[in-house]
């Protein structure tokens, strides 16, 4: 017992002394961008009464069209990007799990028989000497003690490496949902576009066909037959156009869902309000890029790349590993397990690098460049997500006052239409200010069509660059 006691005791000492930690001290760096969100005429004034903070804000309550939130459910469950990142999160997990069990000691035990002959001579007679030896032991090898922090690093690298995995499926799950918002409101947007191009290709439709009459009657050229053919085969190509952009909206949203979204589920038009919440803030702290999994998963491997660094210094010193087994041996199996049986053993090895030709040199500057490189891909991240969020502040910013315009812009152009076509009903204008009018109120239906779907998408885009979409 006394013997067992001294060698558990050789094994637990080296632990306690086990206190070195080579690597740097981690401070996260300095945010290399503005401590707020730009201001300026094209910034809407910062106003947090009734704001709410994307990150807090689960996306189910965030999108309120009631069809686009169940095609996003729908793509959080069978995305095959998702489950891929998914994926790759278990396998970063499952590598830090094999990477911690380094700190412990692998117990294992081992059984043996040994069955020996050889020759004896004894008493002038030659004999032949039979052995057994059985023996049974439980032990642990070549261990290595953590003196200088090592296999620690090397574990918290890892831990870092899953951390870092885990944001970048958050990053791929906000990702997801903003992609699948901004391809069903296209969708809904090439809807209408399409319903535009059907209305105005049947008035259209009208004129050429009371220019035909009046051209049959000698009182209209044939030029005017011409223009009032020319708008409505635009509208015709147009209803074409639409027609497969909307199909082709339709396949990319069955990708993102990863099923064949329900026709129940698909938009039929671009609802004028009712997506998505409107009270995001208008100003921000930059602190809040923070809470960005993009940027949470920078910092994870610049903290895995300053775990690295104590590794490598710790290659420099010397490493202590330990072989101790305890057990039993006997010449036969009936005393395997007797008194006086005992045996126990402890090998304790140390190895110093000498010369090895730069190779712990060159390991070390690897994993400072390393380091620097993740710091650099982190003040990237930030820069990206600050720009990010100050585009989405900036397009808000003019956003209502240019659909205010375009608003009118149309509604201007439909009376425009309206008052010209009765002109030249009358025979007071020619058709060319009919075409004219009638040109201007497409292109401005298109065009406030294409302000509202802006406006949408920036809602979507602000709550992801905010951090939105991980509740």
């Amino acid at each position: 017992m006394k013997r067992i006691i001294k060698a558990l005791g050789v094994v637990t000492l080296p632990l306690a002394l086990a206190a070195c930690d080579m690597a740097p001290k981690y401070v996260r760096p300095a945010m290399p961008v503005p401590a707020v969100s730009p201001q300026g005429p094209a910034y809407v004034t910062a106003n947090g009464t009734g704001a709410i903070m994307p990150a807090d804000t689960a996306w189910r309550d965030f999108f309120t069209e009631p069809r686009l939130a169940r095609v996003i459910e729908t793509a959080l469950a069978n995305n095959r990007d998702l489950r891929l990142a998914v994926a790759n999160v278990e396998q970063a997990r499952a590598q830090y799990r094999v990477q911690r069990a380094d700190l412990l000691p692998t117990v294992g035990a081992t059984g043996t028989a040994t069955y020996s002959e050889q020759p004896l001579v004894q008493f002038g007679q030659p004999q032949r000497l039979n052995t057994d030896v059985y023996q049974a032991q439980v032990g642990i090898s070549a261990w290595e003690i953590d003196l200088f922090g090592r296999v620690r690093n090397m574990s918290k690298a890892a831990q870092e490496q899953y951390f870092a995995s885990v944001e970048n499926r958050n990053a791929a799950q906000t990702t997801l949902i903003a992609e699948v918002a901004n391809a069903w409101l296209t969708m809904a947007a090439d809807q209408e576009r399409l319903r535009i191009a059907r209305e105005l290709e049947k008035a259209f439709g009208k004129s050429l066909e009371l220019n035909r009459a009046r051209f049959a009657k000698g009182i209209a050229s044939e030029l005017e037959v011409r223009q009032a053919q020319t708008s409505h085969d635009q509208a015709r190509s147009d209803i074409a156009q639409a027609t497969t952009l909307v199909a082709q909206d339709q396949n990319a949203l069955n990708l993102l869902a990863g099923v064949t979204v329900p026709a129940a589920d698909l938009p039929d038009m671009l609802p004028s309000a009712g997506v998505t919440l409107d009270t995001l803030p208008a100003g921000i702290s930059s602190d809040i890029l923070l809470r960005r999994p993009d940027i949470a998963s920078a910092e994870h491997q610049l903290r895995a790349a300053n775990a690295n660094i104590g590794a490598a210094r710790a290659a420099f010193f010397p490493n202590i590993s330990l072989t101790a087994a305890l057990g039993t041996v006997s010449l036969g199996l009936s005393g395997l397990f007797s008194g006086g049986s005992e045996t126990w053993s402890v090998a304790p090895r140390a190895t110093l690098p000498i010369f090895d030709f730069g190779r712990n040199k060159g390991n070390l500057r690897y994993a400072k460049a390393t380091y620097e490189a993740m710091l650099a891909t982190y003040e990237k991240s930030v820069q990206t997500g600050f720009r990010e969020v100050a585009d989405a502040l900036a397009r808000r910013g003019t956003m209502t006052e240019q659909l205010e315009a375009q608003t009118s812009l149309r509604d201007a152009a439909r009376v425009a239409y309206t008052l010209s076509d009765a002109r030249f009903r009358a025979g007071v204008d020619s058709f060319l200010t009919t075409l004219d009018s009638q040109r201007a109120l497409y292109g401005a239906e298109q065009s406030l069509l294409a302000t509202r779907l802006t406006r949408a998408g920036n809602m979507v885009e602000l709550y992801r660059a905010m951090g939105g979409g991980l509740k």
